[in-house]
C-alpha cells in the first residue's frame, strides 16, 4: 500500500463534485501530491489546465466541508479494503482508461501478478436471458480459459455472467466479479452461494462503498471496469440493444480485443453478436482456436486503435453537420440522467468536461453515459467524447 497520506487525499478529492479522474491526475502531477494540492492557497489551482473560476468556486465550497483525516478514519471503518491509484496494488490496466475509479474496493484474495497485468484477464459478458446455445458455449469457453490459466472476469449478474463464473470455478480456475453495488450486498440474492465461493477462491471488486444499493445506472459503469481490467472481452450472447455491446465498444476504445460467439440470425438473443462480427470482431468458432488467438495477444498499443465499429468511425476533429435533428429526452428522463444529457451538446464534448459540468463523480457519469447511449440518445466518438445523437 502507498502511505496513508496520499490515500487520505485521494479519498478527499474524490468527494469533490465536478473533478474527474483525468483532471485529478493532472492536479497530482502539477503539485507533486494530492496532499500538497489540497493544502495550497485555493487560487493556485487556477494554474492547472482545466480548472476555471467556476470549478474553483465549487472546489472552495466543498473543500472547507471536508476534514480529510477524519473522513478517512470513518470511511475505513466500513470499508477496510480499498485501493487508490497511488497504491502499487491498483490494477495497472485499469489506470489506462480515462474513467478509472478513484477508489476500488475489494474482498477476497488479490494476486500481484494479476494487478500488474502479467496474468491475462479475460472478460465474459452477455445477456441475462441466454439461450441453451449461449449457456452451453459460455460454460465451455469459461472452463477452457480457466484450465489454461486465464482469469475470467464478469459482473455476477444472472445469465451469462453467472455461468462464466460458475464454469471457471468448476474447472478449478480463478475468477473476478465486478459489482454495481457495495461489497456488503449480494445482488441478485440468488447468487449468494456463488458470491461466497468467488470471495473464497477469487476476488470481488466494486467502485461503490459499503451500503450502496444496486441501481440501474451503476451497471453500465460497472461494465467499464470489466472492460478496463481485461486484455480481451468475449461477448457470448447479446441482443442488438444490449449493455454487452456497449461494454464491447468501451473495450475497443480502451484498445482491448473483442471476440463474439455467432448463432443463427433467427435468434434475437444473438443478433448483437452477429453485428459485432460484421463490424470486425473476431469470431469464436472453437475453444481451441480461441485459446490460440488469446495466447497471441500482443502488448497493448498505447496509440490510436482502429475501431471495429467501422460504420461509426469519425475523425478526431468533429465535423460540423449542416442539418440534423437532435433526439429530445423522453418525458421520464429524470435526474441524474437528464443532468448529464443536458450537458452534452450537438458538438463533441470530452468525458472529463462532462464530469466537471454535471458535478457528478466519474463513476456516475460513466454509467449514465452508457445508459444514454444504450437508449439511443447520444453517440460516443473516438477519444471518450460524446455528442447528442444525430437523426
Amino acid at each position: 500500500m502507498a502511505n496513508d497520506n496520499e490515500r487520505i487525499y485521494w479519498l478527499a478529492w474524490s468527494k469533490i463534485k465536478g473533478i474527474g479522474p483525468i483532471l485529478l491526475k493532472r492536479i497530482e502531477q502539477h503539485f507533486g501530491t494530492l496532499e500538497a494540492a489540497w493544502k495550497i492557497p485555493i487560487n493556485d489551482l487556477l494554474s492547472v489546465e482545466g480548472i476555471g473560476t467556476k470549478l474553483l468556486k465549487t472546489i472552495k465550497e466543498q473543500r472547507v466541508q471536508i476534514n480529510p483525516e477524519q473522513l478517512f478514519l470513518e470511511h475505513r471503518q466500513k470499508n477496510p479494503l480499498f485501493w487508490t491509484p497511488s497504491d502499487p496494488e491498483y490494477p495497472q490496466l485499469l489506470l489506462e482508461i480515462p474513467s478509472f475509479p478513484s477508489l476500488l474496493y475489494y474482498t477476497g484474495t488479490f494476486r500481484k501478478e494479476e494487478n500488474e497485468g502479467k496474468t491475462p484477464l479475460i472478460g465474459i459478458v452477455g445477456t441475462r436471458q441466454p439461450t441453451q446455445h449461449g449457456r452451453k458455449w459460455t460454460y465451455k469457453i469459461s472452463a477452457a480459459l480457466a484450465k489454461q490459466g486465464f482469469v475470467v472476469v464478469s459482473g455476477l449478474a444472472i445469465g451469462i455472467d453467472s455461468i462464466a463464473h460458475r464454469a471457471c470455478l468448476d474447472a478449478g480456475g480463478r475468477t473476478i466479479a465486478v459489482l454495481g453495488n457495495g461489497l456488503d450486498i449480494v445482488y441478485p440474492s440468488s447468487n449468494g452461494k456463488l458470491y461466497q465461493e468467488i470471495k473464497e477462491k477469487g476476488l470481488i471488486l466494486s467502485e461503490y462503498p459499503a451500503g450502496v444499493q444496486p441501481d440501474r445506472k451503476n451497471f453500465p459503469a460497472r461494465n467499464r471496469i470489466v472492460a478496463g481490467l481485461c486484455r480481451a472481452i468475449l461477448v457470448m450472447e447479446a441482443p442488438e440493444k444490449s449493455g454487452a455491446l456497449i461494454t464491447a465498444r468501451l473495450a475497443n476504445e480502451f484498445g482491448r480485443d473483442i471476440y463474439s460467439l455467432p448463432n443463427s440470425p433467427d435468434s434475437l438473443q444473438s443478433r448483437g453478436c452477429l453485428r459485432l462480427i460484421h463490424n470486425g470482431a473476431e469470431m469464436i468458432i472453437t475453444e481451441h482456436e480461441l485459446l490460440s488467438m488469446l495466447g497471441a495477444i500482443p502488448k497493448l498499443d498505447q496509440g490510436q486503435q482502429l475501431s471495429i465499429f467501422d460504420s461509426e468511425i469519425q475523425s478526431t476533429t468533429t465535423p460540423t453537420p449542416t442539418t440534423f435533428t437532435v433526439i429530445s429526452p423522453p418525458p421520464k428522463l429524470d435526474p441524474p440522467l437528464s443532468t448529464v444529457f443536458d450537458v452534452i451538446t450537438n458538438e463533441a464534448i470530452a468525458f472529463d468536461i462532462i464530469v466537471e459540468k454535471s458535478k457528478l463523480t466519474a463513476g456516475e457519469v460513466s454509467g449514465i453515459l452508457l445508459q444514454l447511449e444504450l437508449d439511443g440518445l447520444i453517440s460516443q466518438l473516438p477519444g471518450m467524447r460524446y455528442q447528442k445523437k444525430l437523426g
